[in-house]
């Protein structure tokens, strides 16, 4: 039996009464992650014990496929192709090889982040940052990706959803609640505490791994809405899922993709869309243990809405 899912004035009603706004300054550009401070680093680092890592990126290719939007595009500025038959004189000046890559990495393929400039509601951004901020010729002048250049370093929790429930991915159909995150943490002995990274394993990867690339108008789970408080009162720094992280088809008609919006321009909590969770998943349940140091590096771009990154888990 499908779940009662909160209507659109409840959503709607969220956007205000879930505002992070100058609770850390009118100036501020790190939203939800001025919650992981020296204190959580240092937790973080107390997780390891083993020394192994695992990294919850997918790989990105320049290879089309139903659900890929814009393909990545890469050219061979030089390579090694005719090395071997060039001239001795060639051949001393022509001894590297390398390349042009350019992606437009929001969508549903590629592992990144979504900075709080990604999304605005009503011409505004968090903190009331008009959007007008972010302009064709200069990007994004303020939420952008660079506000995160030092890195991001805190305790990750996995909630690992289809293991629960002994499936291999959820059903497409059915968007993740609260009660299903609260049941995981029981279930895996974890708590999600201020400061956390949650990582929330649906197994939609997994799916297109096996079953292939799906659609852009097929149906697809992520958090509901409803999870947007719970969020909140949690404390968390950042969540990610191995989806884009807004659930398919929108059954609201006013709010696209409602769960960024919430999440972006009102609590200013930053997400991490399609990542891999799947060894992630086999390394926690080994170890019996949901919790571990992660690790994100975006790269520091200037004016811009977000980066591809490569989140590293180290137990």
């Amino acid at each position: 039996m499908a779940r009662a899912i909160p209507d659109e004035s409840q959503v709607l009603q969220w956007l205000d009464s879930l505002k992070n706004w100058g609770r850390w300054g009118s100036d501020d550009q790190l939203g939800c992650l001025n919650l992981i401070g020296p204190e959580q680093r240092k937790r973080a680092v107390g997780l390891v014990n083993d020394g192994v890592s695992v990294s919850c990126a997918r790989p990105i290719t320049t290879e089309m496929a139903p659900d890929v939007t814009y393909q990545v595009q890469r050219f061979m500025v030089d390579s090694g192709e005719g090395r071997d038959t060039d001239p001795p004189e060639r051949r001393y000046t022509r001894r590297g090889a390398g390349e042009f890559i350019g992606m437009v990495f929001h969508g549903q393929t590629i592992t990144h982040i979504d900075a709080m400039s990604h999304y605005s509601w009503n011409g505004l951004m968090y903190n009331g940052v008009p959007s007008s901020r972010i302009t064709s010729r200069e990007g994004a002048q303020s939420h952008n990706i660079e506000a995160a250049y030092e890195g991001i370093i805190t305790r990750g929790v996995l909630l690992d959803l289809p293991r629960l429930r002994g499936v291999d991915w959820l059903d497409p159909t059915e968007p993740v609640m609260p009660e299903d995150l609260e049941a995981a943490e029981q279930a895996q002995g974890v708590r999600l505490e201020e400061g956390d990274i949650l990582l929330t394993r649906t197994g939609n990867y997994r799916m297109r791994l096996e079953r292939g690339p799906s659609s852009q108008s097929d149906p697809m789970t992520a958090h509901q809405a409803a999870c947007a408080p719970w969020f909140k009162e949690r404390g968390i720094a950042m969540m990610g899922t191995d989806t884009s992280n807004d659930a398919r088809p929108n059954p609201y008609k006013t709010i696209g993709n409602p769960l960024h919006t919430i999440c972006l321009v009102s609590l200013g909590l930053w997400f991490i869309d399609n990542a891999n969770l799947e060894e992630l998943a086999d390394a926690c349940a080994e170890r019996g243990r949901y919790d571990f140091m992660l690790t994100l590096a975006p790269l520091r771009l200037r004016n811009v809405t977000g980066s591809p990154v490569n989140p590293i888990a180290l137990f």
